[in-house]
């Protein structure tokens, strides 16, 4: 399944490259959406926003764990289209050793500190208890989903997109039995859906490492990889801090963020809770897009042909406003029946009216998202990442203040006008750096 992306029609490989991945993240986002429809219906309105109240502080940990693993997959990507396979194997040992301490660290962290933010976060004293539990148990699964996005990120280095998409078909099927066998056979409340995310993905990480461990093993390299570097973990750092620190200021915002919307009550927060979750499904097609365009283009920069990068970004581009377009006329047909799915109609309207008009709001503008997810994933697969780290921190700025500022003006309406805002001065960014055609020179592991 490992696939040479440097070879052969740009455009055909970005397609069939980029379908695996959006499969894959959709079933991936399965794990918090049957969270959330769950407790929604099974338990009650409070728990649906006691769910979203400590989501927000998940992203946090979810940012570092993805910051490193783009790090590791631009650096993974770039050896491998160079064809230096022993320095690529290396890099992936070293990814895994140094990503196992990291997530340890965070899990101390996250563990000693959760209270503390929950309350810093004006977290409503009805379901501030649930919040709570719900965050200490997803936390200590962290070293699972840490683990599971570095395997993810080095399959997809590798060209290789559907064995992730096994992975996650797995888990997530795993995840919806455990949460209705908790929830509705043991009465766990938002406990039992904390714990059926810890084992599913658990499960999934441990294959998945396995798995990985097995294809690294068939590929024979001149010369002997090592289980850890230190001039490598330097190579993976130079990428990964950036990304990471980049990550942690975005996740950082959606706290902001989700604190301005808990002074809203309940309602807001619980509409607001389950329109994010369904816009996390919709959006994540426009992600995977540009994370696919991030592996090409690395590929290819290792393997020193920019040109090719082009012809995989205009396949991109197509696939943007295809899906792009399908997604948008879906939540204005059908989103109210969608945030449906989290409460009931008749008793939870005001949760209804806030949940539809954050997605006709939002997914108006997912082309315009995606298009500045493709541009960033040229800039991030060629190693530029501080224009990258720029363009991201530029955008989640625009959002956070806008929506601050905005309040004032019009209410909590302003929180869901001010992300397309955001992508807008993303795409600005992006889009200018990548006329620029400065991306094509920097190059993440040398020559």
């Amino acid at each position: 399944m490992i696939r040479d992306m440097t070879q052969g029609s740009p455009s055909k490989i970005m397609i069939f490259f980029t379908i695996p991945i959006i499969l894959g993240n959709l079933f991936q986002q399965l794990y918090n959406i049957v969270d959330s429809v769950v407790v929604g219906n099974f338990v009650g309105p409070d728990a649906l926003a006691a769910v979203g109240a400590s989501s927000s502080i998940t992203f946090l940990f979810i940012a570092i764990a993805t910051g490193s693993s783009i790090g590791c997959s631009v650096v993974i990507s770039q050896f491998f289209g160079a064809k230096r396979l022993a320095q690529m194997k290396t890099a992936v040992f070293t990814a895994l050793t140094s990503i196992i301490l990291l997530s340890l660290l965070m899990t101390a962290i996250g563990l000693l500190m959760s209270g503390s933010i929950l309350r810093w976060m004006s977290t409503p004293a009805e379901i501030m208890g649930d919040a709570d539990i719900y965050l200490r148990v997803y936390l200590m699964g962290l070293g699972f989903m840490f683990l599971y996005n570095i395997c993810t990120a080095a399959f997809n280095a590798l060209g290789d997109s559907r064995t992730p998409l096994y992975f996650l078909i797995f888990s997530s099927m795993t995840n919806i039995v455990l949460d209705l066998l908790f929830v509705i056979r043991f009465h766990a409340g938002v406990a039992g859906v904390a714990w059926a995310t810890l084992i599913s993905q658990g499960i999934a990480s441990l294959l998945a490492l396995l798995v990985l461990f097995l294809r690294l093993h068939k590929i024979n390299t001149d010369e002997k990889s090592r289980l850890f570097d230190g001039a490598m973990l330097s190579h993976i750092g130079k990428v990964a801090i950036p990304s990471i620190i980049q990550q942690s200021i975005i996740s950082f915002g959606v706290v902001f963020v989700q604190a301005l919307v808990n002074r809203y009550g309940t309602n807001v927060v619980a509409g607001y809770t389950a329109a994010t979750k369904i816009d996390s499904i919709a959006i994540m097609p426009m992600i995977n897009i540009g994370n696919a365009v991030s592996a090409f283009t690395a590929q290819n920069i290792g393997a020193k042909k920019p040109e090719r990068v082009k012809k995989g970004l205009r396949a991109a581009f197509l696939m943007v406003f295809i899906i792009g377009g399908l997604l948008t006329a879906s939540l204005y047909l059908f989103g109210g029946s969608f945030v449906g799915l989290f409460v009931d109609t008749e008793t939870n309207r005001e949760v209804i009216a806030v949940g539809i008009e954050y997605l006709r709001v939002v997914g108006t503008f997912y082309v315009l998202m995606g298009s500045m997810a493709s541009f960033n994933g040229v800039l991030r697969g060629s190693g530029d990442l501080r224009m990258f780290m720029f363009c991201t921190l530029a955008n989640f700025f625009c959002r956070v203040v806008g929506a601050y500022s905005l309040s004032a003006l019009i209410g909590e309406a302003a929180i869901w006008w001010s992300i397309p805002l955001g992508w807008l001065v993303g795409l600005s960014i992006a889009g200018g750096r990548f006329l620029s055609g400065s991306w094509k020179s920097k190059s993440a592991i040398g020559d």
